[in-house]
């Protein structure tokens, strides 16, 4: 009797996490119900004219006409600068901390790597506004504008620092520690009759590296990479600080922007009617369902090449 009680009363707590989940998307779809119907999928991609400016519009809670797409916009570009500068780093942590690394710091250097994954977000967010967003300013953004403003995506015209530029590094900085674990994970799970092959057959260290560790792990690594893209789109306080927080489209990675996560924080306490309100729900449950699918895909990912082993040492 103990025993049957006992299973059911786990079967209970892992059914009770799809019903959490349930919940909170019939949740978000019964709040954002006004906004489909006043928008549509028209919401995801279309844009309006200001009766004021005369001027291509996409967020007006005055009038009442809401968009997603400066949001869907900003999410994407900070959430890829923040993949183009973590991923070499993530995954070199990874190679050196499993096959180059002395067991004396590995300990201490796999530690302080998974550390940044602890650090709540506000504090990457206080660090950004004081340490980087004036280091940007100052110097690395005027000397993007130097060798790169030709290109149009380097223009200057922002004088504060804050921007997608800052975004992303804030994020890739948050996005490092879960990029390189996950890879770190899928590595020590390659046999080591891999890497002996490849050596019998002459290769040098980094060939055994490049071929024998890295080919077979390369579909967990880009799972890792898209886990960390879940972590990168639903971030919000770190991003809602330096992003700018300006509901606009700019080709410029220097200007100011805001994501689907900042414009819910920023606006949802003050909406000021109730399509307001369902429209930031309306983001927020595409910001769900995109998160959901993102990470099942990377666990997919991770799975096809751990099979569930634990992380070894070498």
């Amino acid at each position: 009797m103990a025993d049957r009680g006992f299973h059911w009363l786990m079967v209970v707590c892992a059914l009770s996490i799809f019903g959490i989940v349930v919940l909170i998307a019939y949740e978000l779809v019964l709040r954002s119900q006004l906004s489909w119907h006043a928008f549509g999928l028209r919401f995801f991609y279309d844009s309006f004219i200001d009766p004021d400016t005369h001027q291509k519009s996409y967020w007006d809670p005055v009038n009442g006409h809401f968009s997603a797409v400066p949001f869907v916009y900003g999410t994407l570009v900070s959430s890829f600068l923040a993949l183009l500068l973590a991923v070499p780093l993530a995954i070199g942590v990874a190679i050196f901390l499993t096959e180059m690394c002395p067991k004396v710091l590995r300990g201490p250097l796999a530690f302080l790597t998974e550390l940044l994954a602890a650090i709540p977000s506000v504090i990457y967010g206080l660090w950004a506004v004081f340490v980087l967003v004036p280091l940007l300013r100052e110097q690395v953004n005027p000397l993007l504008a130097a060798g790169l403003g030709w290109t149009g995506f380097f223009d200057n015209s922002n004088p504060t620092g804050l921007g997608f530029v800052s975004s992303g590094v804030i994020l890739a900085i948050m996005i490092l520690p879960i990029i390189s674990s996950l890879t770190r994970e899928v590595i020590s799970a390659v046999p080591h009759s891999q890497r002996e092959a490849v050596l019998a057959l002459g290769a040098t260290r980094w060939e055994m590296i490049r071929m024998g560790v890295l080919r077979n792990a390369r579909i967990g690594i880009v799972g890792a990479i898209i886990l960390g893209l879940g972590r990168a789109l639903g971030e919000t306080m770190a991003v809602t600080m330096v992003i700018g927080n300006s509901p606009e489209i700019h080709r410029s990675l220097l200007a100011t922007g805001s994501s689907m996560a900042s414009v819910i924080a920023n606006e949802y306490a003050e909406a000021s009617s109730d399509l307001h309100l369902s429209a930031l729900t309306e983001i927020g449950l595409a910001l769900f369902l995109v998160t959901i699918i993102v990470n099942a895909c990377a666990q997919v990912l991770v799975w096809a090449v751990t099979r569930g082993a634990p992380a070894q040492a070498h």
